[in-house]
């Protein structure tokens, strides 16, 4: 038993370099998705796991059995590969689906293909809070005080529309006002000649008769 788990260890470090030169190449390639290039990894570390987990070291870990029943051995290797493959991806599975890595993965690859297309540079925190919140609050700040001025001159606009509109209903009422006092002067100017001087009214009265033709 010593002797297997030692040389798988020191086969593990062995192929540390190559396993490192295989993850580098796959992460290198920008046009998988990310929900892919993790399925890629699975299969990359369950083919590296049963390369290290060979039927030649389990036989050497359980010698005295392999040379009783060799047969019996290799079914239980196949089947424990077997099963430990299929509870590996259930796991993995599992943890994809409660942490809904799928849509997670999805989503930061069009946040990526979105950063892709735009030009200016990326913003990156400085280090220092005030500075950092300074500069990821200013813009928004000063948006938000954009759309107030114009909400501010949209209002005082209309005001001034109202207030025009006040002004010219109250010359209008001020002049029909003067026109109603103007008549209403006229009127009792005539009143009072027609109470001081009656028979001018009658005078007025009879000029307004038409004449006839006089009677025989």
């Amino acid at each position: 038993m010593a002797e297997g788990s030692s040389i798988g260890v020191g086969s593990g470090c062995e192929e540390k370099g190559p396993e490192g030169s295989s993850a580098d190449s796959v992460l290198s390639s920008t046009t998988i998705s990310r929900v892919k290039l993790l399925d890629t990894m699975v299969d990359t570390f369950l083919q590296k796991l049963v390369a290290a987990g060979s039927y030649q070291r389990f036989t050497d870990c359980y010698k005295r059995f392999y040379h009783l029943q060799p047969e019996m051995t290799q079914r239980i290797y196949d089947k424990f590969i077997t099963q430990l493959q299929t509870s590996i991806r259930e796991e993995i599975s599992e943890i994809k689906a409660e942490g809904n890595l799928e849509a997670v993965l999805n989503a930061l690859d069009a946040i990526v293909e979105e950063g892709n297309d735009r030009k200016e540079p990326a913003w990156r925190p400085s280090g220092i809070p005030e500075k950092d919140l300074c500069s990821a609050m200013a813009p928004y700040l000063l948006q938000q005080r954009d759309a107030l001025r114009r909400c501010v001159q949209k209002q005082e606009a209309e005001n001034r529309q109202l207030a025009d509109a006040v002004l010219a209903g109250r010359r209008q009422v001020e002049e029909v006002q003067l026109q109603v006092q103007a008549r209403q002067q006229a009127w009792q100017v005539s009143k009072s000649m027609a109470s001081t001087f009656p028979w001018s009214s009658l005078s007025e009265t009879s000029q307004l008769q038409p004449e006839g033709p006089a009677l025989a």
